[in-house]
């Protein structure tokens, strides 16, 4: 009785799509035939010409860049004609269609492994389902994704992977964002017929970031792909056959990428899961905020994902001119530094040496009485690597209005060229790098100075072979590169063409020679951009349509300050001063300020400078405020406001607005309108946001000549932790207990 059910269903099933499907291919020739619709005979007139089926939209905004015009074929996605170029998988040619195809292995940024099987279709002429992620597309394939032999596969893969996952939904961090729950429910069966025991496996310790429950592991070895590509370490790969088959690591040990936290976005399941984050909340409680990260100076897109006034994760968003979709580690879990050693009230220091909180009023005017008596050239301010335009440029306005021109930002140096833009940003800009064919690193690090530049080096040595030359200490690179030397006798060497690296130079179509900022801090900066200069004019790497001479920034806010003009008149000005004006600035060498200056500390957190100043003034957070920021390459980006503000802090550059009133110099700006409107007049650049200004000149042309010579110290690595590099960081304990681990590794 129950099998004769099943027939007359599945009977019932077919005549439905037999049906449907006659209709559709019957529609569809009336409507392709212009003839019949001019005809006056009999037949057309029965038939009533009905409109065509509306056109599909590719998924996601996908777009198709035809390279060669000849290399463009024609194939048919459920009647629909689809053009592609030659080279594409039935399942890209299946989105541009606007079909969403079901997959768990494949990942458009990972190599095709084929292994879940999900993503069955039904191709004309073959005798059985393909994996539309493996297969290429040929001229003329006629595709159909939604027959009952293609859903009849989907079922019987979805079958299989849920034979031995576990039961564990409720207590699943990945639960409402989960891949396999949300397929299963759409292309999944009702029921499952395995009534054999579940296997179970061992968890696996890949370190305080990523959480691993093994038994929910589908081996779609996403992760083991992108580990080996994008993250470029050998730390997880696939062990045993059949039923005993897991991912794990070959021998045990802790993932150590600077990457590893991106294994949780792209796996489906609930196996790789965010370990700070594990039981604190589910997605549908929390509020998304798209904003910018700002530990470094990629200015990474990201989501910050909020609860109340607790920032709970940070997620990347794409974009593919500055980190496609992936994030480091220190910008994914930097956030629980945001709620610990916060300044929450202004505070005055008293005469026992100790802090007591006051009002902002009497702060202010403590601080107006001591600046009323110093001497204009005694005043100096120094902007933090965090601070945002609005607060440098209000800053630098305050000042001057006092008199006062020594105002710069922490990592740009005592005395930073700041005349033209193209001496200090990403000329070739982050995502133009995948044209270079050789790298020039200069004192530069990349793998721990920008993450997200690393890894499009990366993705481009592994996809063209592009050769990486290196001239600074020695470093742990993820990918193939040549050690020219640890001091300047490489640069003069590759100037003169005496290296031997110097003929891959001269040869290569598009060079890139990339220099980090640290030296910014060397007394030789300017002999070493010369020399570096000669080097980018003998291999040709300034044209009118390749620029490939670039400086990779540390900071946040070094290209914003620059472009602001941020450039003190003496380069010893910290050492006799008597008014010291820090606004997050906890990087600055305090040894240099004299006993007697009086020091006003204004920022978000308990940091190094707080044990100088006299005077704290609370500030926002790059998560509570609404901020510029210019990032290495001179893309102007905003944050926007995830959380409140803490206790009784203010927007920066509201506080040295009324900071101005009270000293009796009035700043010409209320709103965030109108200092922006000041921005303009200064750096008009700074306000097209999420567009890139080139730099008019190169620097290469119009410098003087330099009569400095080099100083043969070796270059130094810039950075010493790649997880505490700010305030921020240094109060977070995920980022301490990183740090712990990267001590004990070393």
């Amino acid at each position: 009785m129950v099998l004769g059910q099943l027939v007359s269903r599945s009977l019932v099933r077919s005549s439905r799509f037999a049906t449907s499907n006659t209709s559709r291919i019957l529609r569809r020739a009336i409507v392709s035939t212009p003839d019949l619709h001019n005809s006056g005979g009999a037949a057309a007139a029965e038939v009533q010409p009905e409109p065509d089926l509306p056109k599909r939209a590719p998924l996601g905004g996908a777009r198709v860049h035809f390279t060669n015009p000849d290399d463009v074929i024609e194939v048919f996605v459920d009647g629909y004609p689809v053009t592609i170029p030659k080279g594409m998988t039935v399942l890209q040619a299946c989105e541009v269609a606007g079909v969403d195809i079901p997959r768990f292995c494949y990942h458009s940024r990972l190599s095709i492994a084929g292994n879940c099987r999900m993503c069955l279709v039904e191709v004309e002429k073959s005798p059985k389902p393909v994996a539309s992620c493996a297969m290429p597309a040929l001229p003329g394939m006629k595709i159909k994704t939604d027959t009952p032999i293609a859903k009849k596969a989907r079922e019987g893969v979805m079958e299989f992977l849920l034979m031995n996952h576990p039961l564990d939904c409720p207590i699943c961090d990945q639960g409402g964002e989960c891949d396999l729950q949300d397929q299963s429910m759409a292309f999944g069966s009702d029921r499952g017929r395995f009534t054999e025991m579940k296997r179970s496996v061992v968890d696996k310790n890949l370190g305080p970031l990523v959480k691993t429950v093994m038994t929910r592991c589908i081996q779609c070895t996403r992760c083991v792909r992108f580990a080996t590509e994008v993250a470029g370490v050998q730390d997880l790969g696939m062990l045993g056959r059949g039923s005993g088959e897991e991912i794990g690591t070959y021998v045990e040990k802790l993932m150590t990428s600077e990457l590893s936290g991106n294994v949780i976005d792209i796996c489906p399941v609930g196996a790789l899961t965010s370990k700070p984050f594990a039981f604190k909340a589910r997605n549908w409680e929390l509020k998304g905020t798209e904003s910018i990260d700002v530990t470094d100076a990629v200015g990474s897109n990201i989501r910050i994902d909020s609860r109340g006034p607790e920032v709970m994760r940070v997620v990347p968003r794409l974009n593919e001119d500055i980190n496609e979709e992936w994030i480091s580690d220190k910008t994914r879990f930097f956030y629980d530094g945001l709620k610990r050693q916060r300044l929450n009230d202004p505070m005055v220091r008293g005469p026992d040496g100790r802090f007591k909180t006051v009002s902002w009023r009497d702060a202010l005017a403590d601080i107006a009485d001591v600046i009323l008596k110093v001497r204009p050239q005694e005043i100096v301010g120094v902007a933090g690597k965090l601070s945002d335009a609005e607060s440098m440029i209000a800053l630098k306005d305050f000042l001057n209005k006092m008199g006062s021109n020594n105002i710069w930002c922490e990592g740009n140096g005592p005395n930073p060229n700041a005349d033209l833009r193209s001496g200090y940003i990403m000329n070739t800009s982050i995502s133009g790098l995948e044209k270079a064919d050789v790298f020039l690193l200069v004192g530069t690090q990349p793998r721990v100075e920008a993450a997200m530049v690393n890894a499009r080096i990366r993705k481009t040595v592994r996809a063209t072979g592009a050769k990486v030359g290196y001239i600074g200490p020695p470093s742990d690179f993820n990918y193939e590169h040549v050690h020219l030397g640890t001091d300047t006798k490489a640069l003069t060497e590759l100037a003169e063409g005496r290296h031997p690296f110097s003929s891959v130079l001269s040869n290569a179509k598009n060079p890139a020679i990339i220099v980090g900022s640290g030296i910014f801090g060397r007394k030789d900066k300017d002999a070493i951009f010369s020399v570096v200069e000669k080097i980018a004019k003998n291999a040709n790497a300034v044209r009118p349509d390749w620029n490939g001479l670039n400086v990779l920034l540390l900071n946040a806010a070094q290209a914003a300050a620059l472009d602001l003009g941020l450039v003190p008149e003496s380069e010893k000005a910290i050492e006799s001063a008597k008014f010291v004006y820090l606004m997050g600035a906890d990087d600055e060498s305090l040894d240099k300020i004299p006993g007697d200056a009086f020091v006003v500390y204004q920022g978000h957190h308990g940091d190094r400078a707080v044990h100088r100043a006299n005077v704290i003034l609370p500030s926002s957070a790059f998560t509570e405020k609404e901020g510029t920021y210019a990032n290495t390459e001179g893309c102007a980006q905003i944050t926007v406001p995830a959380v409140p503000t803490v206790g009784d802090a203010r927007d920066d550059w509201k506080i040295i607005r009324a900071l101005s009133e009270i000293a009796g110099v009035k700043l010409p700006y209320d709103t965030v309108g109108s200092i922006r409107s000041r921005i303009s007049v200064v750096a008009p650049n700074l306000l097209q946001l999420d567009e890139r200004e080139p730099a008019a000149f190169s620097t290469s042309s119009l410098r003087p000549d330099i009569k400095e010579k080099l100083d043969e110290t070796p270059f130094e690595p810039v950075i010493q932790n790649f997880y505490m590099t700010d305030a921020i960081t240094r109060a977070s304990k995920i980022m301490a207990q990183c740090s712990a681990l990267l001590a004990k590794k070393e």
